[in-house]
């Protein structure tokens, strides 16, 4: 049943309408997204545009799914995604029995998905494997309204689909109500963030110009206005469709004149309604949207038939529209007029009949909505238990920030402590030390620090609180989140002093102080108590996880403190300590610390990677694979790029990435590929990665944009674009904040070599910006005066480069750029060297000094980067050598001699190919194509285009024919 509405021509938008096909469809291969919000103020047409849209759509062959976001503050996780699948499932017939399969598979998923060790994260994966089957390959468009309202679980959903780790074609297309945008408004920062992807536009939907209101205006009349008449209506509505539309058609309908106001149109109509239709608009009022017809048949007691007219004069006077889930207002304007015409007794009987008839349909029963209602009738004993069977719904689902509303508001209907509300049924509701206890944990999980800290406040004035040490120990823990070191360490050690203090407690306080002590930079206090913490769990019997913890923080402590036997011994006795136990966090947490020990303060890189990916295969045996090891084998990827086996991080981080893993783990991975992808030359790839990450971090994830920045700007110089380069890093030292010296020093490097560039390819140099950068690294450099030697040690080699870099503004310094070749090499890091023998070799060319030592130099720096992989490197090399006619091979040795006494040396022709060349030589010579070699590897098409530059390059062959012919000679018999 619709309204005339639907009737009214879409006017002014058929631009908008051929954005949203070009962005949303014909812009979007296999495996791709893109998205499209619609802002603009109430009665604009956000929604006409989503439906007409969402009908060309389907009408274009894809699939689309469309849902609301709910208007009230309690709706549950995930409800828009939920409804559009029930909407899609009753639109589908008997031939269309797998998609209907498919669909309703999902939707059991969501009535069974309980809480396990992957949380969240799988939750998004099992819902995007989910749509997957249900779209069957056909491009998938999910169209959302009223966004302003969406709650956190499908905004992080939208953000997963959306970054490409659901490995759809997808599109989204939402309307947001702009003046619900203000202030701090979750959205309004996520909407920041998305506008810098290119996959991502807003639209701002602009009311309708003079020409446009006219054109609606005589649309609905059947004909054009007087110019009076027609200068009021325009003067009266703004442009605003939804206005013109209600104020032509009273016109149409014989009314003296214009209203004063829409609110007076709006009263009038409703005046004008039959009695039944009246009180079918206010019943929907109050209700929360769409009201389905059996519910609204319950609340207003109108037989069916009368009910049925009733509907048909609402819709007539096109106060009311109805879809296949129920009924809706017209639009939201229509609710804020109505909601001030109805008594407050009136209101109240209209939520109890709700509330009564939710409780008699248990199949239709919805928590939230059920507390919604009995709260509007002023019954908080009938509302609680409610709202606490919706925090559990919630939190089942994963949904934190919607479990923490709907605590907060059992709370508020428990009411204080003198005056608690008893459940007017009898049932079993938490009290509410323990209500305060639930609320708060949700808080702490969704974030919101300060809010459950406050609660943990008021449960520690309750009646029945906890004791004084477990509300000591949590207090720190929410502290530690917040970021609030000073007091967290403060807390703890209160919780250390009190005297109700169990043993477990003590072991537990001390283990957690500890590696607060240590992310402090405190070593030697972490150290001290580590021993405390171990010395208390080996009194409590199964207190296998403070050890793990307390000897994660003492191994790192005692390597920090120039004793890396030691913290070694200390971490794999841990590691054994928690494999006797058999927990697999324990398990997983050890070997995962262990890794990081190795890969991060020993630099021990070779061994660190063996750690990780050993850890990684056994806690895939416990059944952790999607959480701790994708986290290990992350730290096995940077290990490997960093020590140059580019080619087996790149299989490392594919075997990973097939977890579908989101959020951190998620960045983590993309980060370290897109590493790859930089150095290889990769840049649609590396594009693609970084705009996924971007993506992910616009919901949050601060710790990852300094290395996404600095990626960005890396990839921009191998452009020659260098003012994206410092757009990137400045942008980094503007907006984040960080005290990693670590990542601020690679950050700098990148800022001051970008100057660098653009001083060597004649552009203008920000001298500002090279005084600020200047500034940070000694800034920098006096900070890491204090960190471990192995820190102090890499951040030196990052400020050797910045100093060198400096040097090129004018007149490049061999010795500076030979300092900074010594400490890569000494750490092993074979492609920061290259990079530095490069710009040594430079230096010494411009000087016209030492030529002999700059031609060793460029022609160690190209076996290295040929032997990565790294293109752009390689090229840089190849044209500063012919420029300064330098040979790259040894002299005297044609390709051809070279290639056969390569040969003879080796017995094999195929030496100089790395595992990965040899794997994609191998499927050439299969007479695979560049795109099947990819599907085969799990790597882009475009990469394996770079792979077989190389192949040829080193080769010296010029078509797949010669390498296949080679490759077939060599391979083992």
């Amino acid at each position: 049943m619709a309204s005339d509405v639907d009737l009214a021509p879409l006017v002014g938008r058929a631009d908008h309408l051929a954005t949203l096909r070009s962005a949303l469809l014909d812009g979007v291969g296999p495996g791709q997204t893109a998205a499209v919000f619609v802002t603009g103020e109430s009665g604009v047409g956000k929604t006409r545009l989503l439906r007409e849209a969402g009908d060309r759509f389907r009408a274009g062959g894809a699939l689309v799914l469309t849902g609301t976001c709910l208007d009230i503050g309690d709706s549950s996780p995930l409800h828009p995604l939920l409804q559009a699948l029930r909407r899609f499932d009753a639109e589908l017939t008997a031939s269309h029995a797998r998609t209907s399969s498919a669909v309703r598979g999902l939707l059991q998923m969501f009535a069974a998905e309980t809480a396990g060790p992957d949380g969240a994260g799988a939750l998004l994966e099992r819902v995007s494997r989910g749509l997957h089957l249900v779209a069957q390959g056909r491009p998938l468009v999910l169209v959302l309204d009223d966004l302003q309202w969406v709650d956190r679980s499908t905004r992080q959903l939208l953000l997963y689909l959306l970054a490409g780790l659901g490995d759809l074609q997808l599109s989204v297309l939402a309307a947001v109500r702009a003046e619900s945008l203000q202030g701090a408004h979750p959205l309004r920062r996520v909407l920041t963030e998305l506008r810098r992807l290119r996959s991502v536009r807003v639209v701002d939907l602009a009311p309708l110009d003079r020409a446009g209101t006219e054109q609606l205006s005589a649309a609905v009349l059947g004909g054009p206005l007087g110019a009076e008449a027609a200068e009021s209506l325009w003067q009266r509505s703004g442009g605003n469709p939804f206005v013109v539309e209600e104020l032509a058609r009273d016109l149409r309908e014989g009314r003296d004149g214009l209203s004063e106001t829409l609110r007076e149109v709006f009263l009038a109509r409703v005046d004008a309604l039959p009695q039944a239709a009246h009180a079918v608009v206010h019943a929907v009022a109050a209700g929360v949207e769409p009201v389905a017809h059996w519910l609204l048949a319950e609340v207003t007691r109108l037989p069916e038939g009368e009910l049925i007219e009733a509907v048909r004069a609402a819709v007539a006077h096109r106060l009311l529209v109805g879809d296949d889930d129920g009924y809706r207002l017209r639009h939201r304007l229509v609710a804020e007029v109505l909601a001030h015409e109805l008594l407050p007794a009136e209101r109240s009987a209209l939520h109890r009949r709700y509330a009564e008839a939710l409780t008699m349909a248990p199949a239709e029963l919805h928590q939230a909505r059920l507390a919604h209602h009995w709260r509007l009738a002023g019954e908080p004993a009938r509302a609680l238990p409610a709202a606490v069977a919706a925090a559990q719904e919630a939190e089942r689902l994963h949904g934190y920030a919607e479990a923490h509303r709907h605590w907060s508001v059992a709370l508020q209907l428990a009411g204080p402590p003198a005056a608690g509300v008893a459940p007017a049924d009898g049932g079993l509701t938490p009290d509410r030390a323990e209500l305060l206890r639930h609320a708060a944990e949700a808080a702490h999980h969704c974030g919101e620090h300060a809010r459950a800290l406050s609660l943990l406040e008021e449960l520690a004035d309750a009646e029945d609180a906890p004791p004084a040490c477990a509300l000591h120990i949590r207090r720190a823990r929410y502290l530690a989140a917040a970021g609030r070191s000073a007091p967290a360490e403060a807390e703890y050690r209160r919780a250390l002093a009190a005297a109700d203090c169990t043993s477990r407690e003590r072991a537990t306080a001390a283990a957690h102080l500890a590696e607060l002590l240590l992310h402090l930079g405190r070593y030697a206090d972490a150290g001290e108590r580590a021993r405390e913490a171990l010395e208390l769990a080996a009194e409590v019997e199964g207190s296998v996880s403070e050890v793990v913890l307390a000897s994660m923080a003492l191994g790192f402590s005692e390597a920090y403190l120039e004793d890396p036997d030691a913290g070694l011994a200390v971490m794999r006795e841990a590691l054994d300590t928690a494999e006797r136990a058999g927990r697999p966090e324990d398990v997983a947490c050890a070997y995962l610390h262990l890794a990081e020990l190795l890969t991060g303060p020993l630099n021990i890189l070779e061994e660190g990677v063996v750690v990780a990916r050993r850890g990684a295969e056994r806690v895939a045996e416990l059944g952790l694979g999607r959480t701790y090891e994708t986290r290990l084998l992350a730290i096995a990827t940077n290990g490997l790029f960093r020590v140059g086996q580019w080619a087996e991080a790149e299989k490392v981080v594919a075997a990973a990435l097939r977890h579908r893993p989101s959020g951190a783990d998620a960045v983590e991975l993309l980060l370290a590929r897109c590493r790859l992808w930089v150095g290889y030359g990769d840049i649609e790839a590396a594009d693609r990665d970084l705009e996924a990450v971007a993506t992910v971090l616009a919901g949050g994830g601060a710790r990852h944009v300094i290395p996404l920045l600095t990626l960005r700007a890396g990839l921009a110089m191998w452009q020659g674009r260098h003012d994206l380069a410092r757009q990137a890093v400045q942008r980094g030292l503007t907006e984040v904040r960080s005290d990693d010296v670590g990542i601020l020093a690679a950050l700098v490097w990148h800022g001051l070599r970008a100057e660098a560039e653009a001083h060597a390819a004649r552009a203008s140099v920000d001298t500002t910006a090279v005084r600020r950068l200047r500034e940070v690294a000694e800034r920098v450099a006096r900070k890491s005066e204090h960190a471990a030697r192995p820190v102090r040690d890499v951040v030196g080699g990052f400020l050797a480069l910045c100093e060198a870099e400096v040097s090129r503004l004018d007149g490049s310094d061999p010795q500076l750029w030979a300092r900074s070749v010594t400490e890569w090499d000494r750490r092993h890091h074979p492609y920061p060297a290259a990079y530095s023998r490069l710009r040594q070799a430079e230096a010494l060319l411009a000087r016209r000094t030492r030529t002999a030592t700059a031609g060793k130099l460029l022609r160690e720096a190209y076996q290295v980067a040929q032997g990565l992989g790294a293109e752009p490197l390689s090229t840089e090399i190849r044209t500063l050598a012919t420029r300064a006619r330098v040979t790259l091979e040894e002299r005297g040795a044609s390709a051809e001699g070279r290639s056969v006494a390569g040969a003879e040396l080796s017995g094999d022709e195929l030496a100089m190919l790395t595992a990965r060349e040899r794997e994609v030589l191998a499927a050439v010579a299969e007479g695979l194509t560049n795109k099947e070699i990819g599907q085969r590897l799990f790597i882009s098409e475009r990469t394996i285009g770079v792979h077989v530059s190389h192949i040829f390059d080193k080769l010296q062959v010029r078509t797949r024919v010669q390498a296949s012919a080679i490759f077939l000679r060599n391979r083992p018999e």
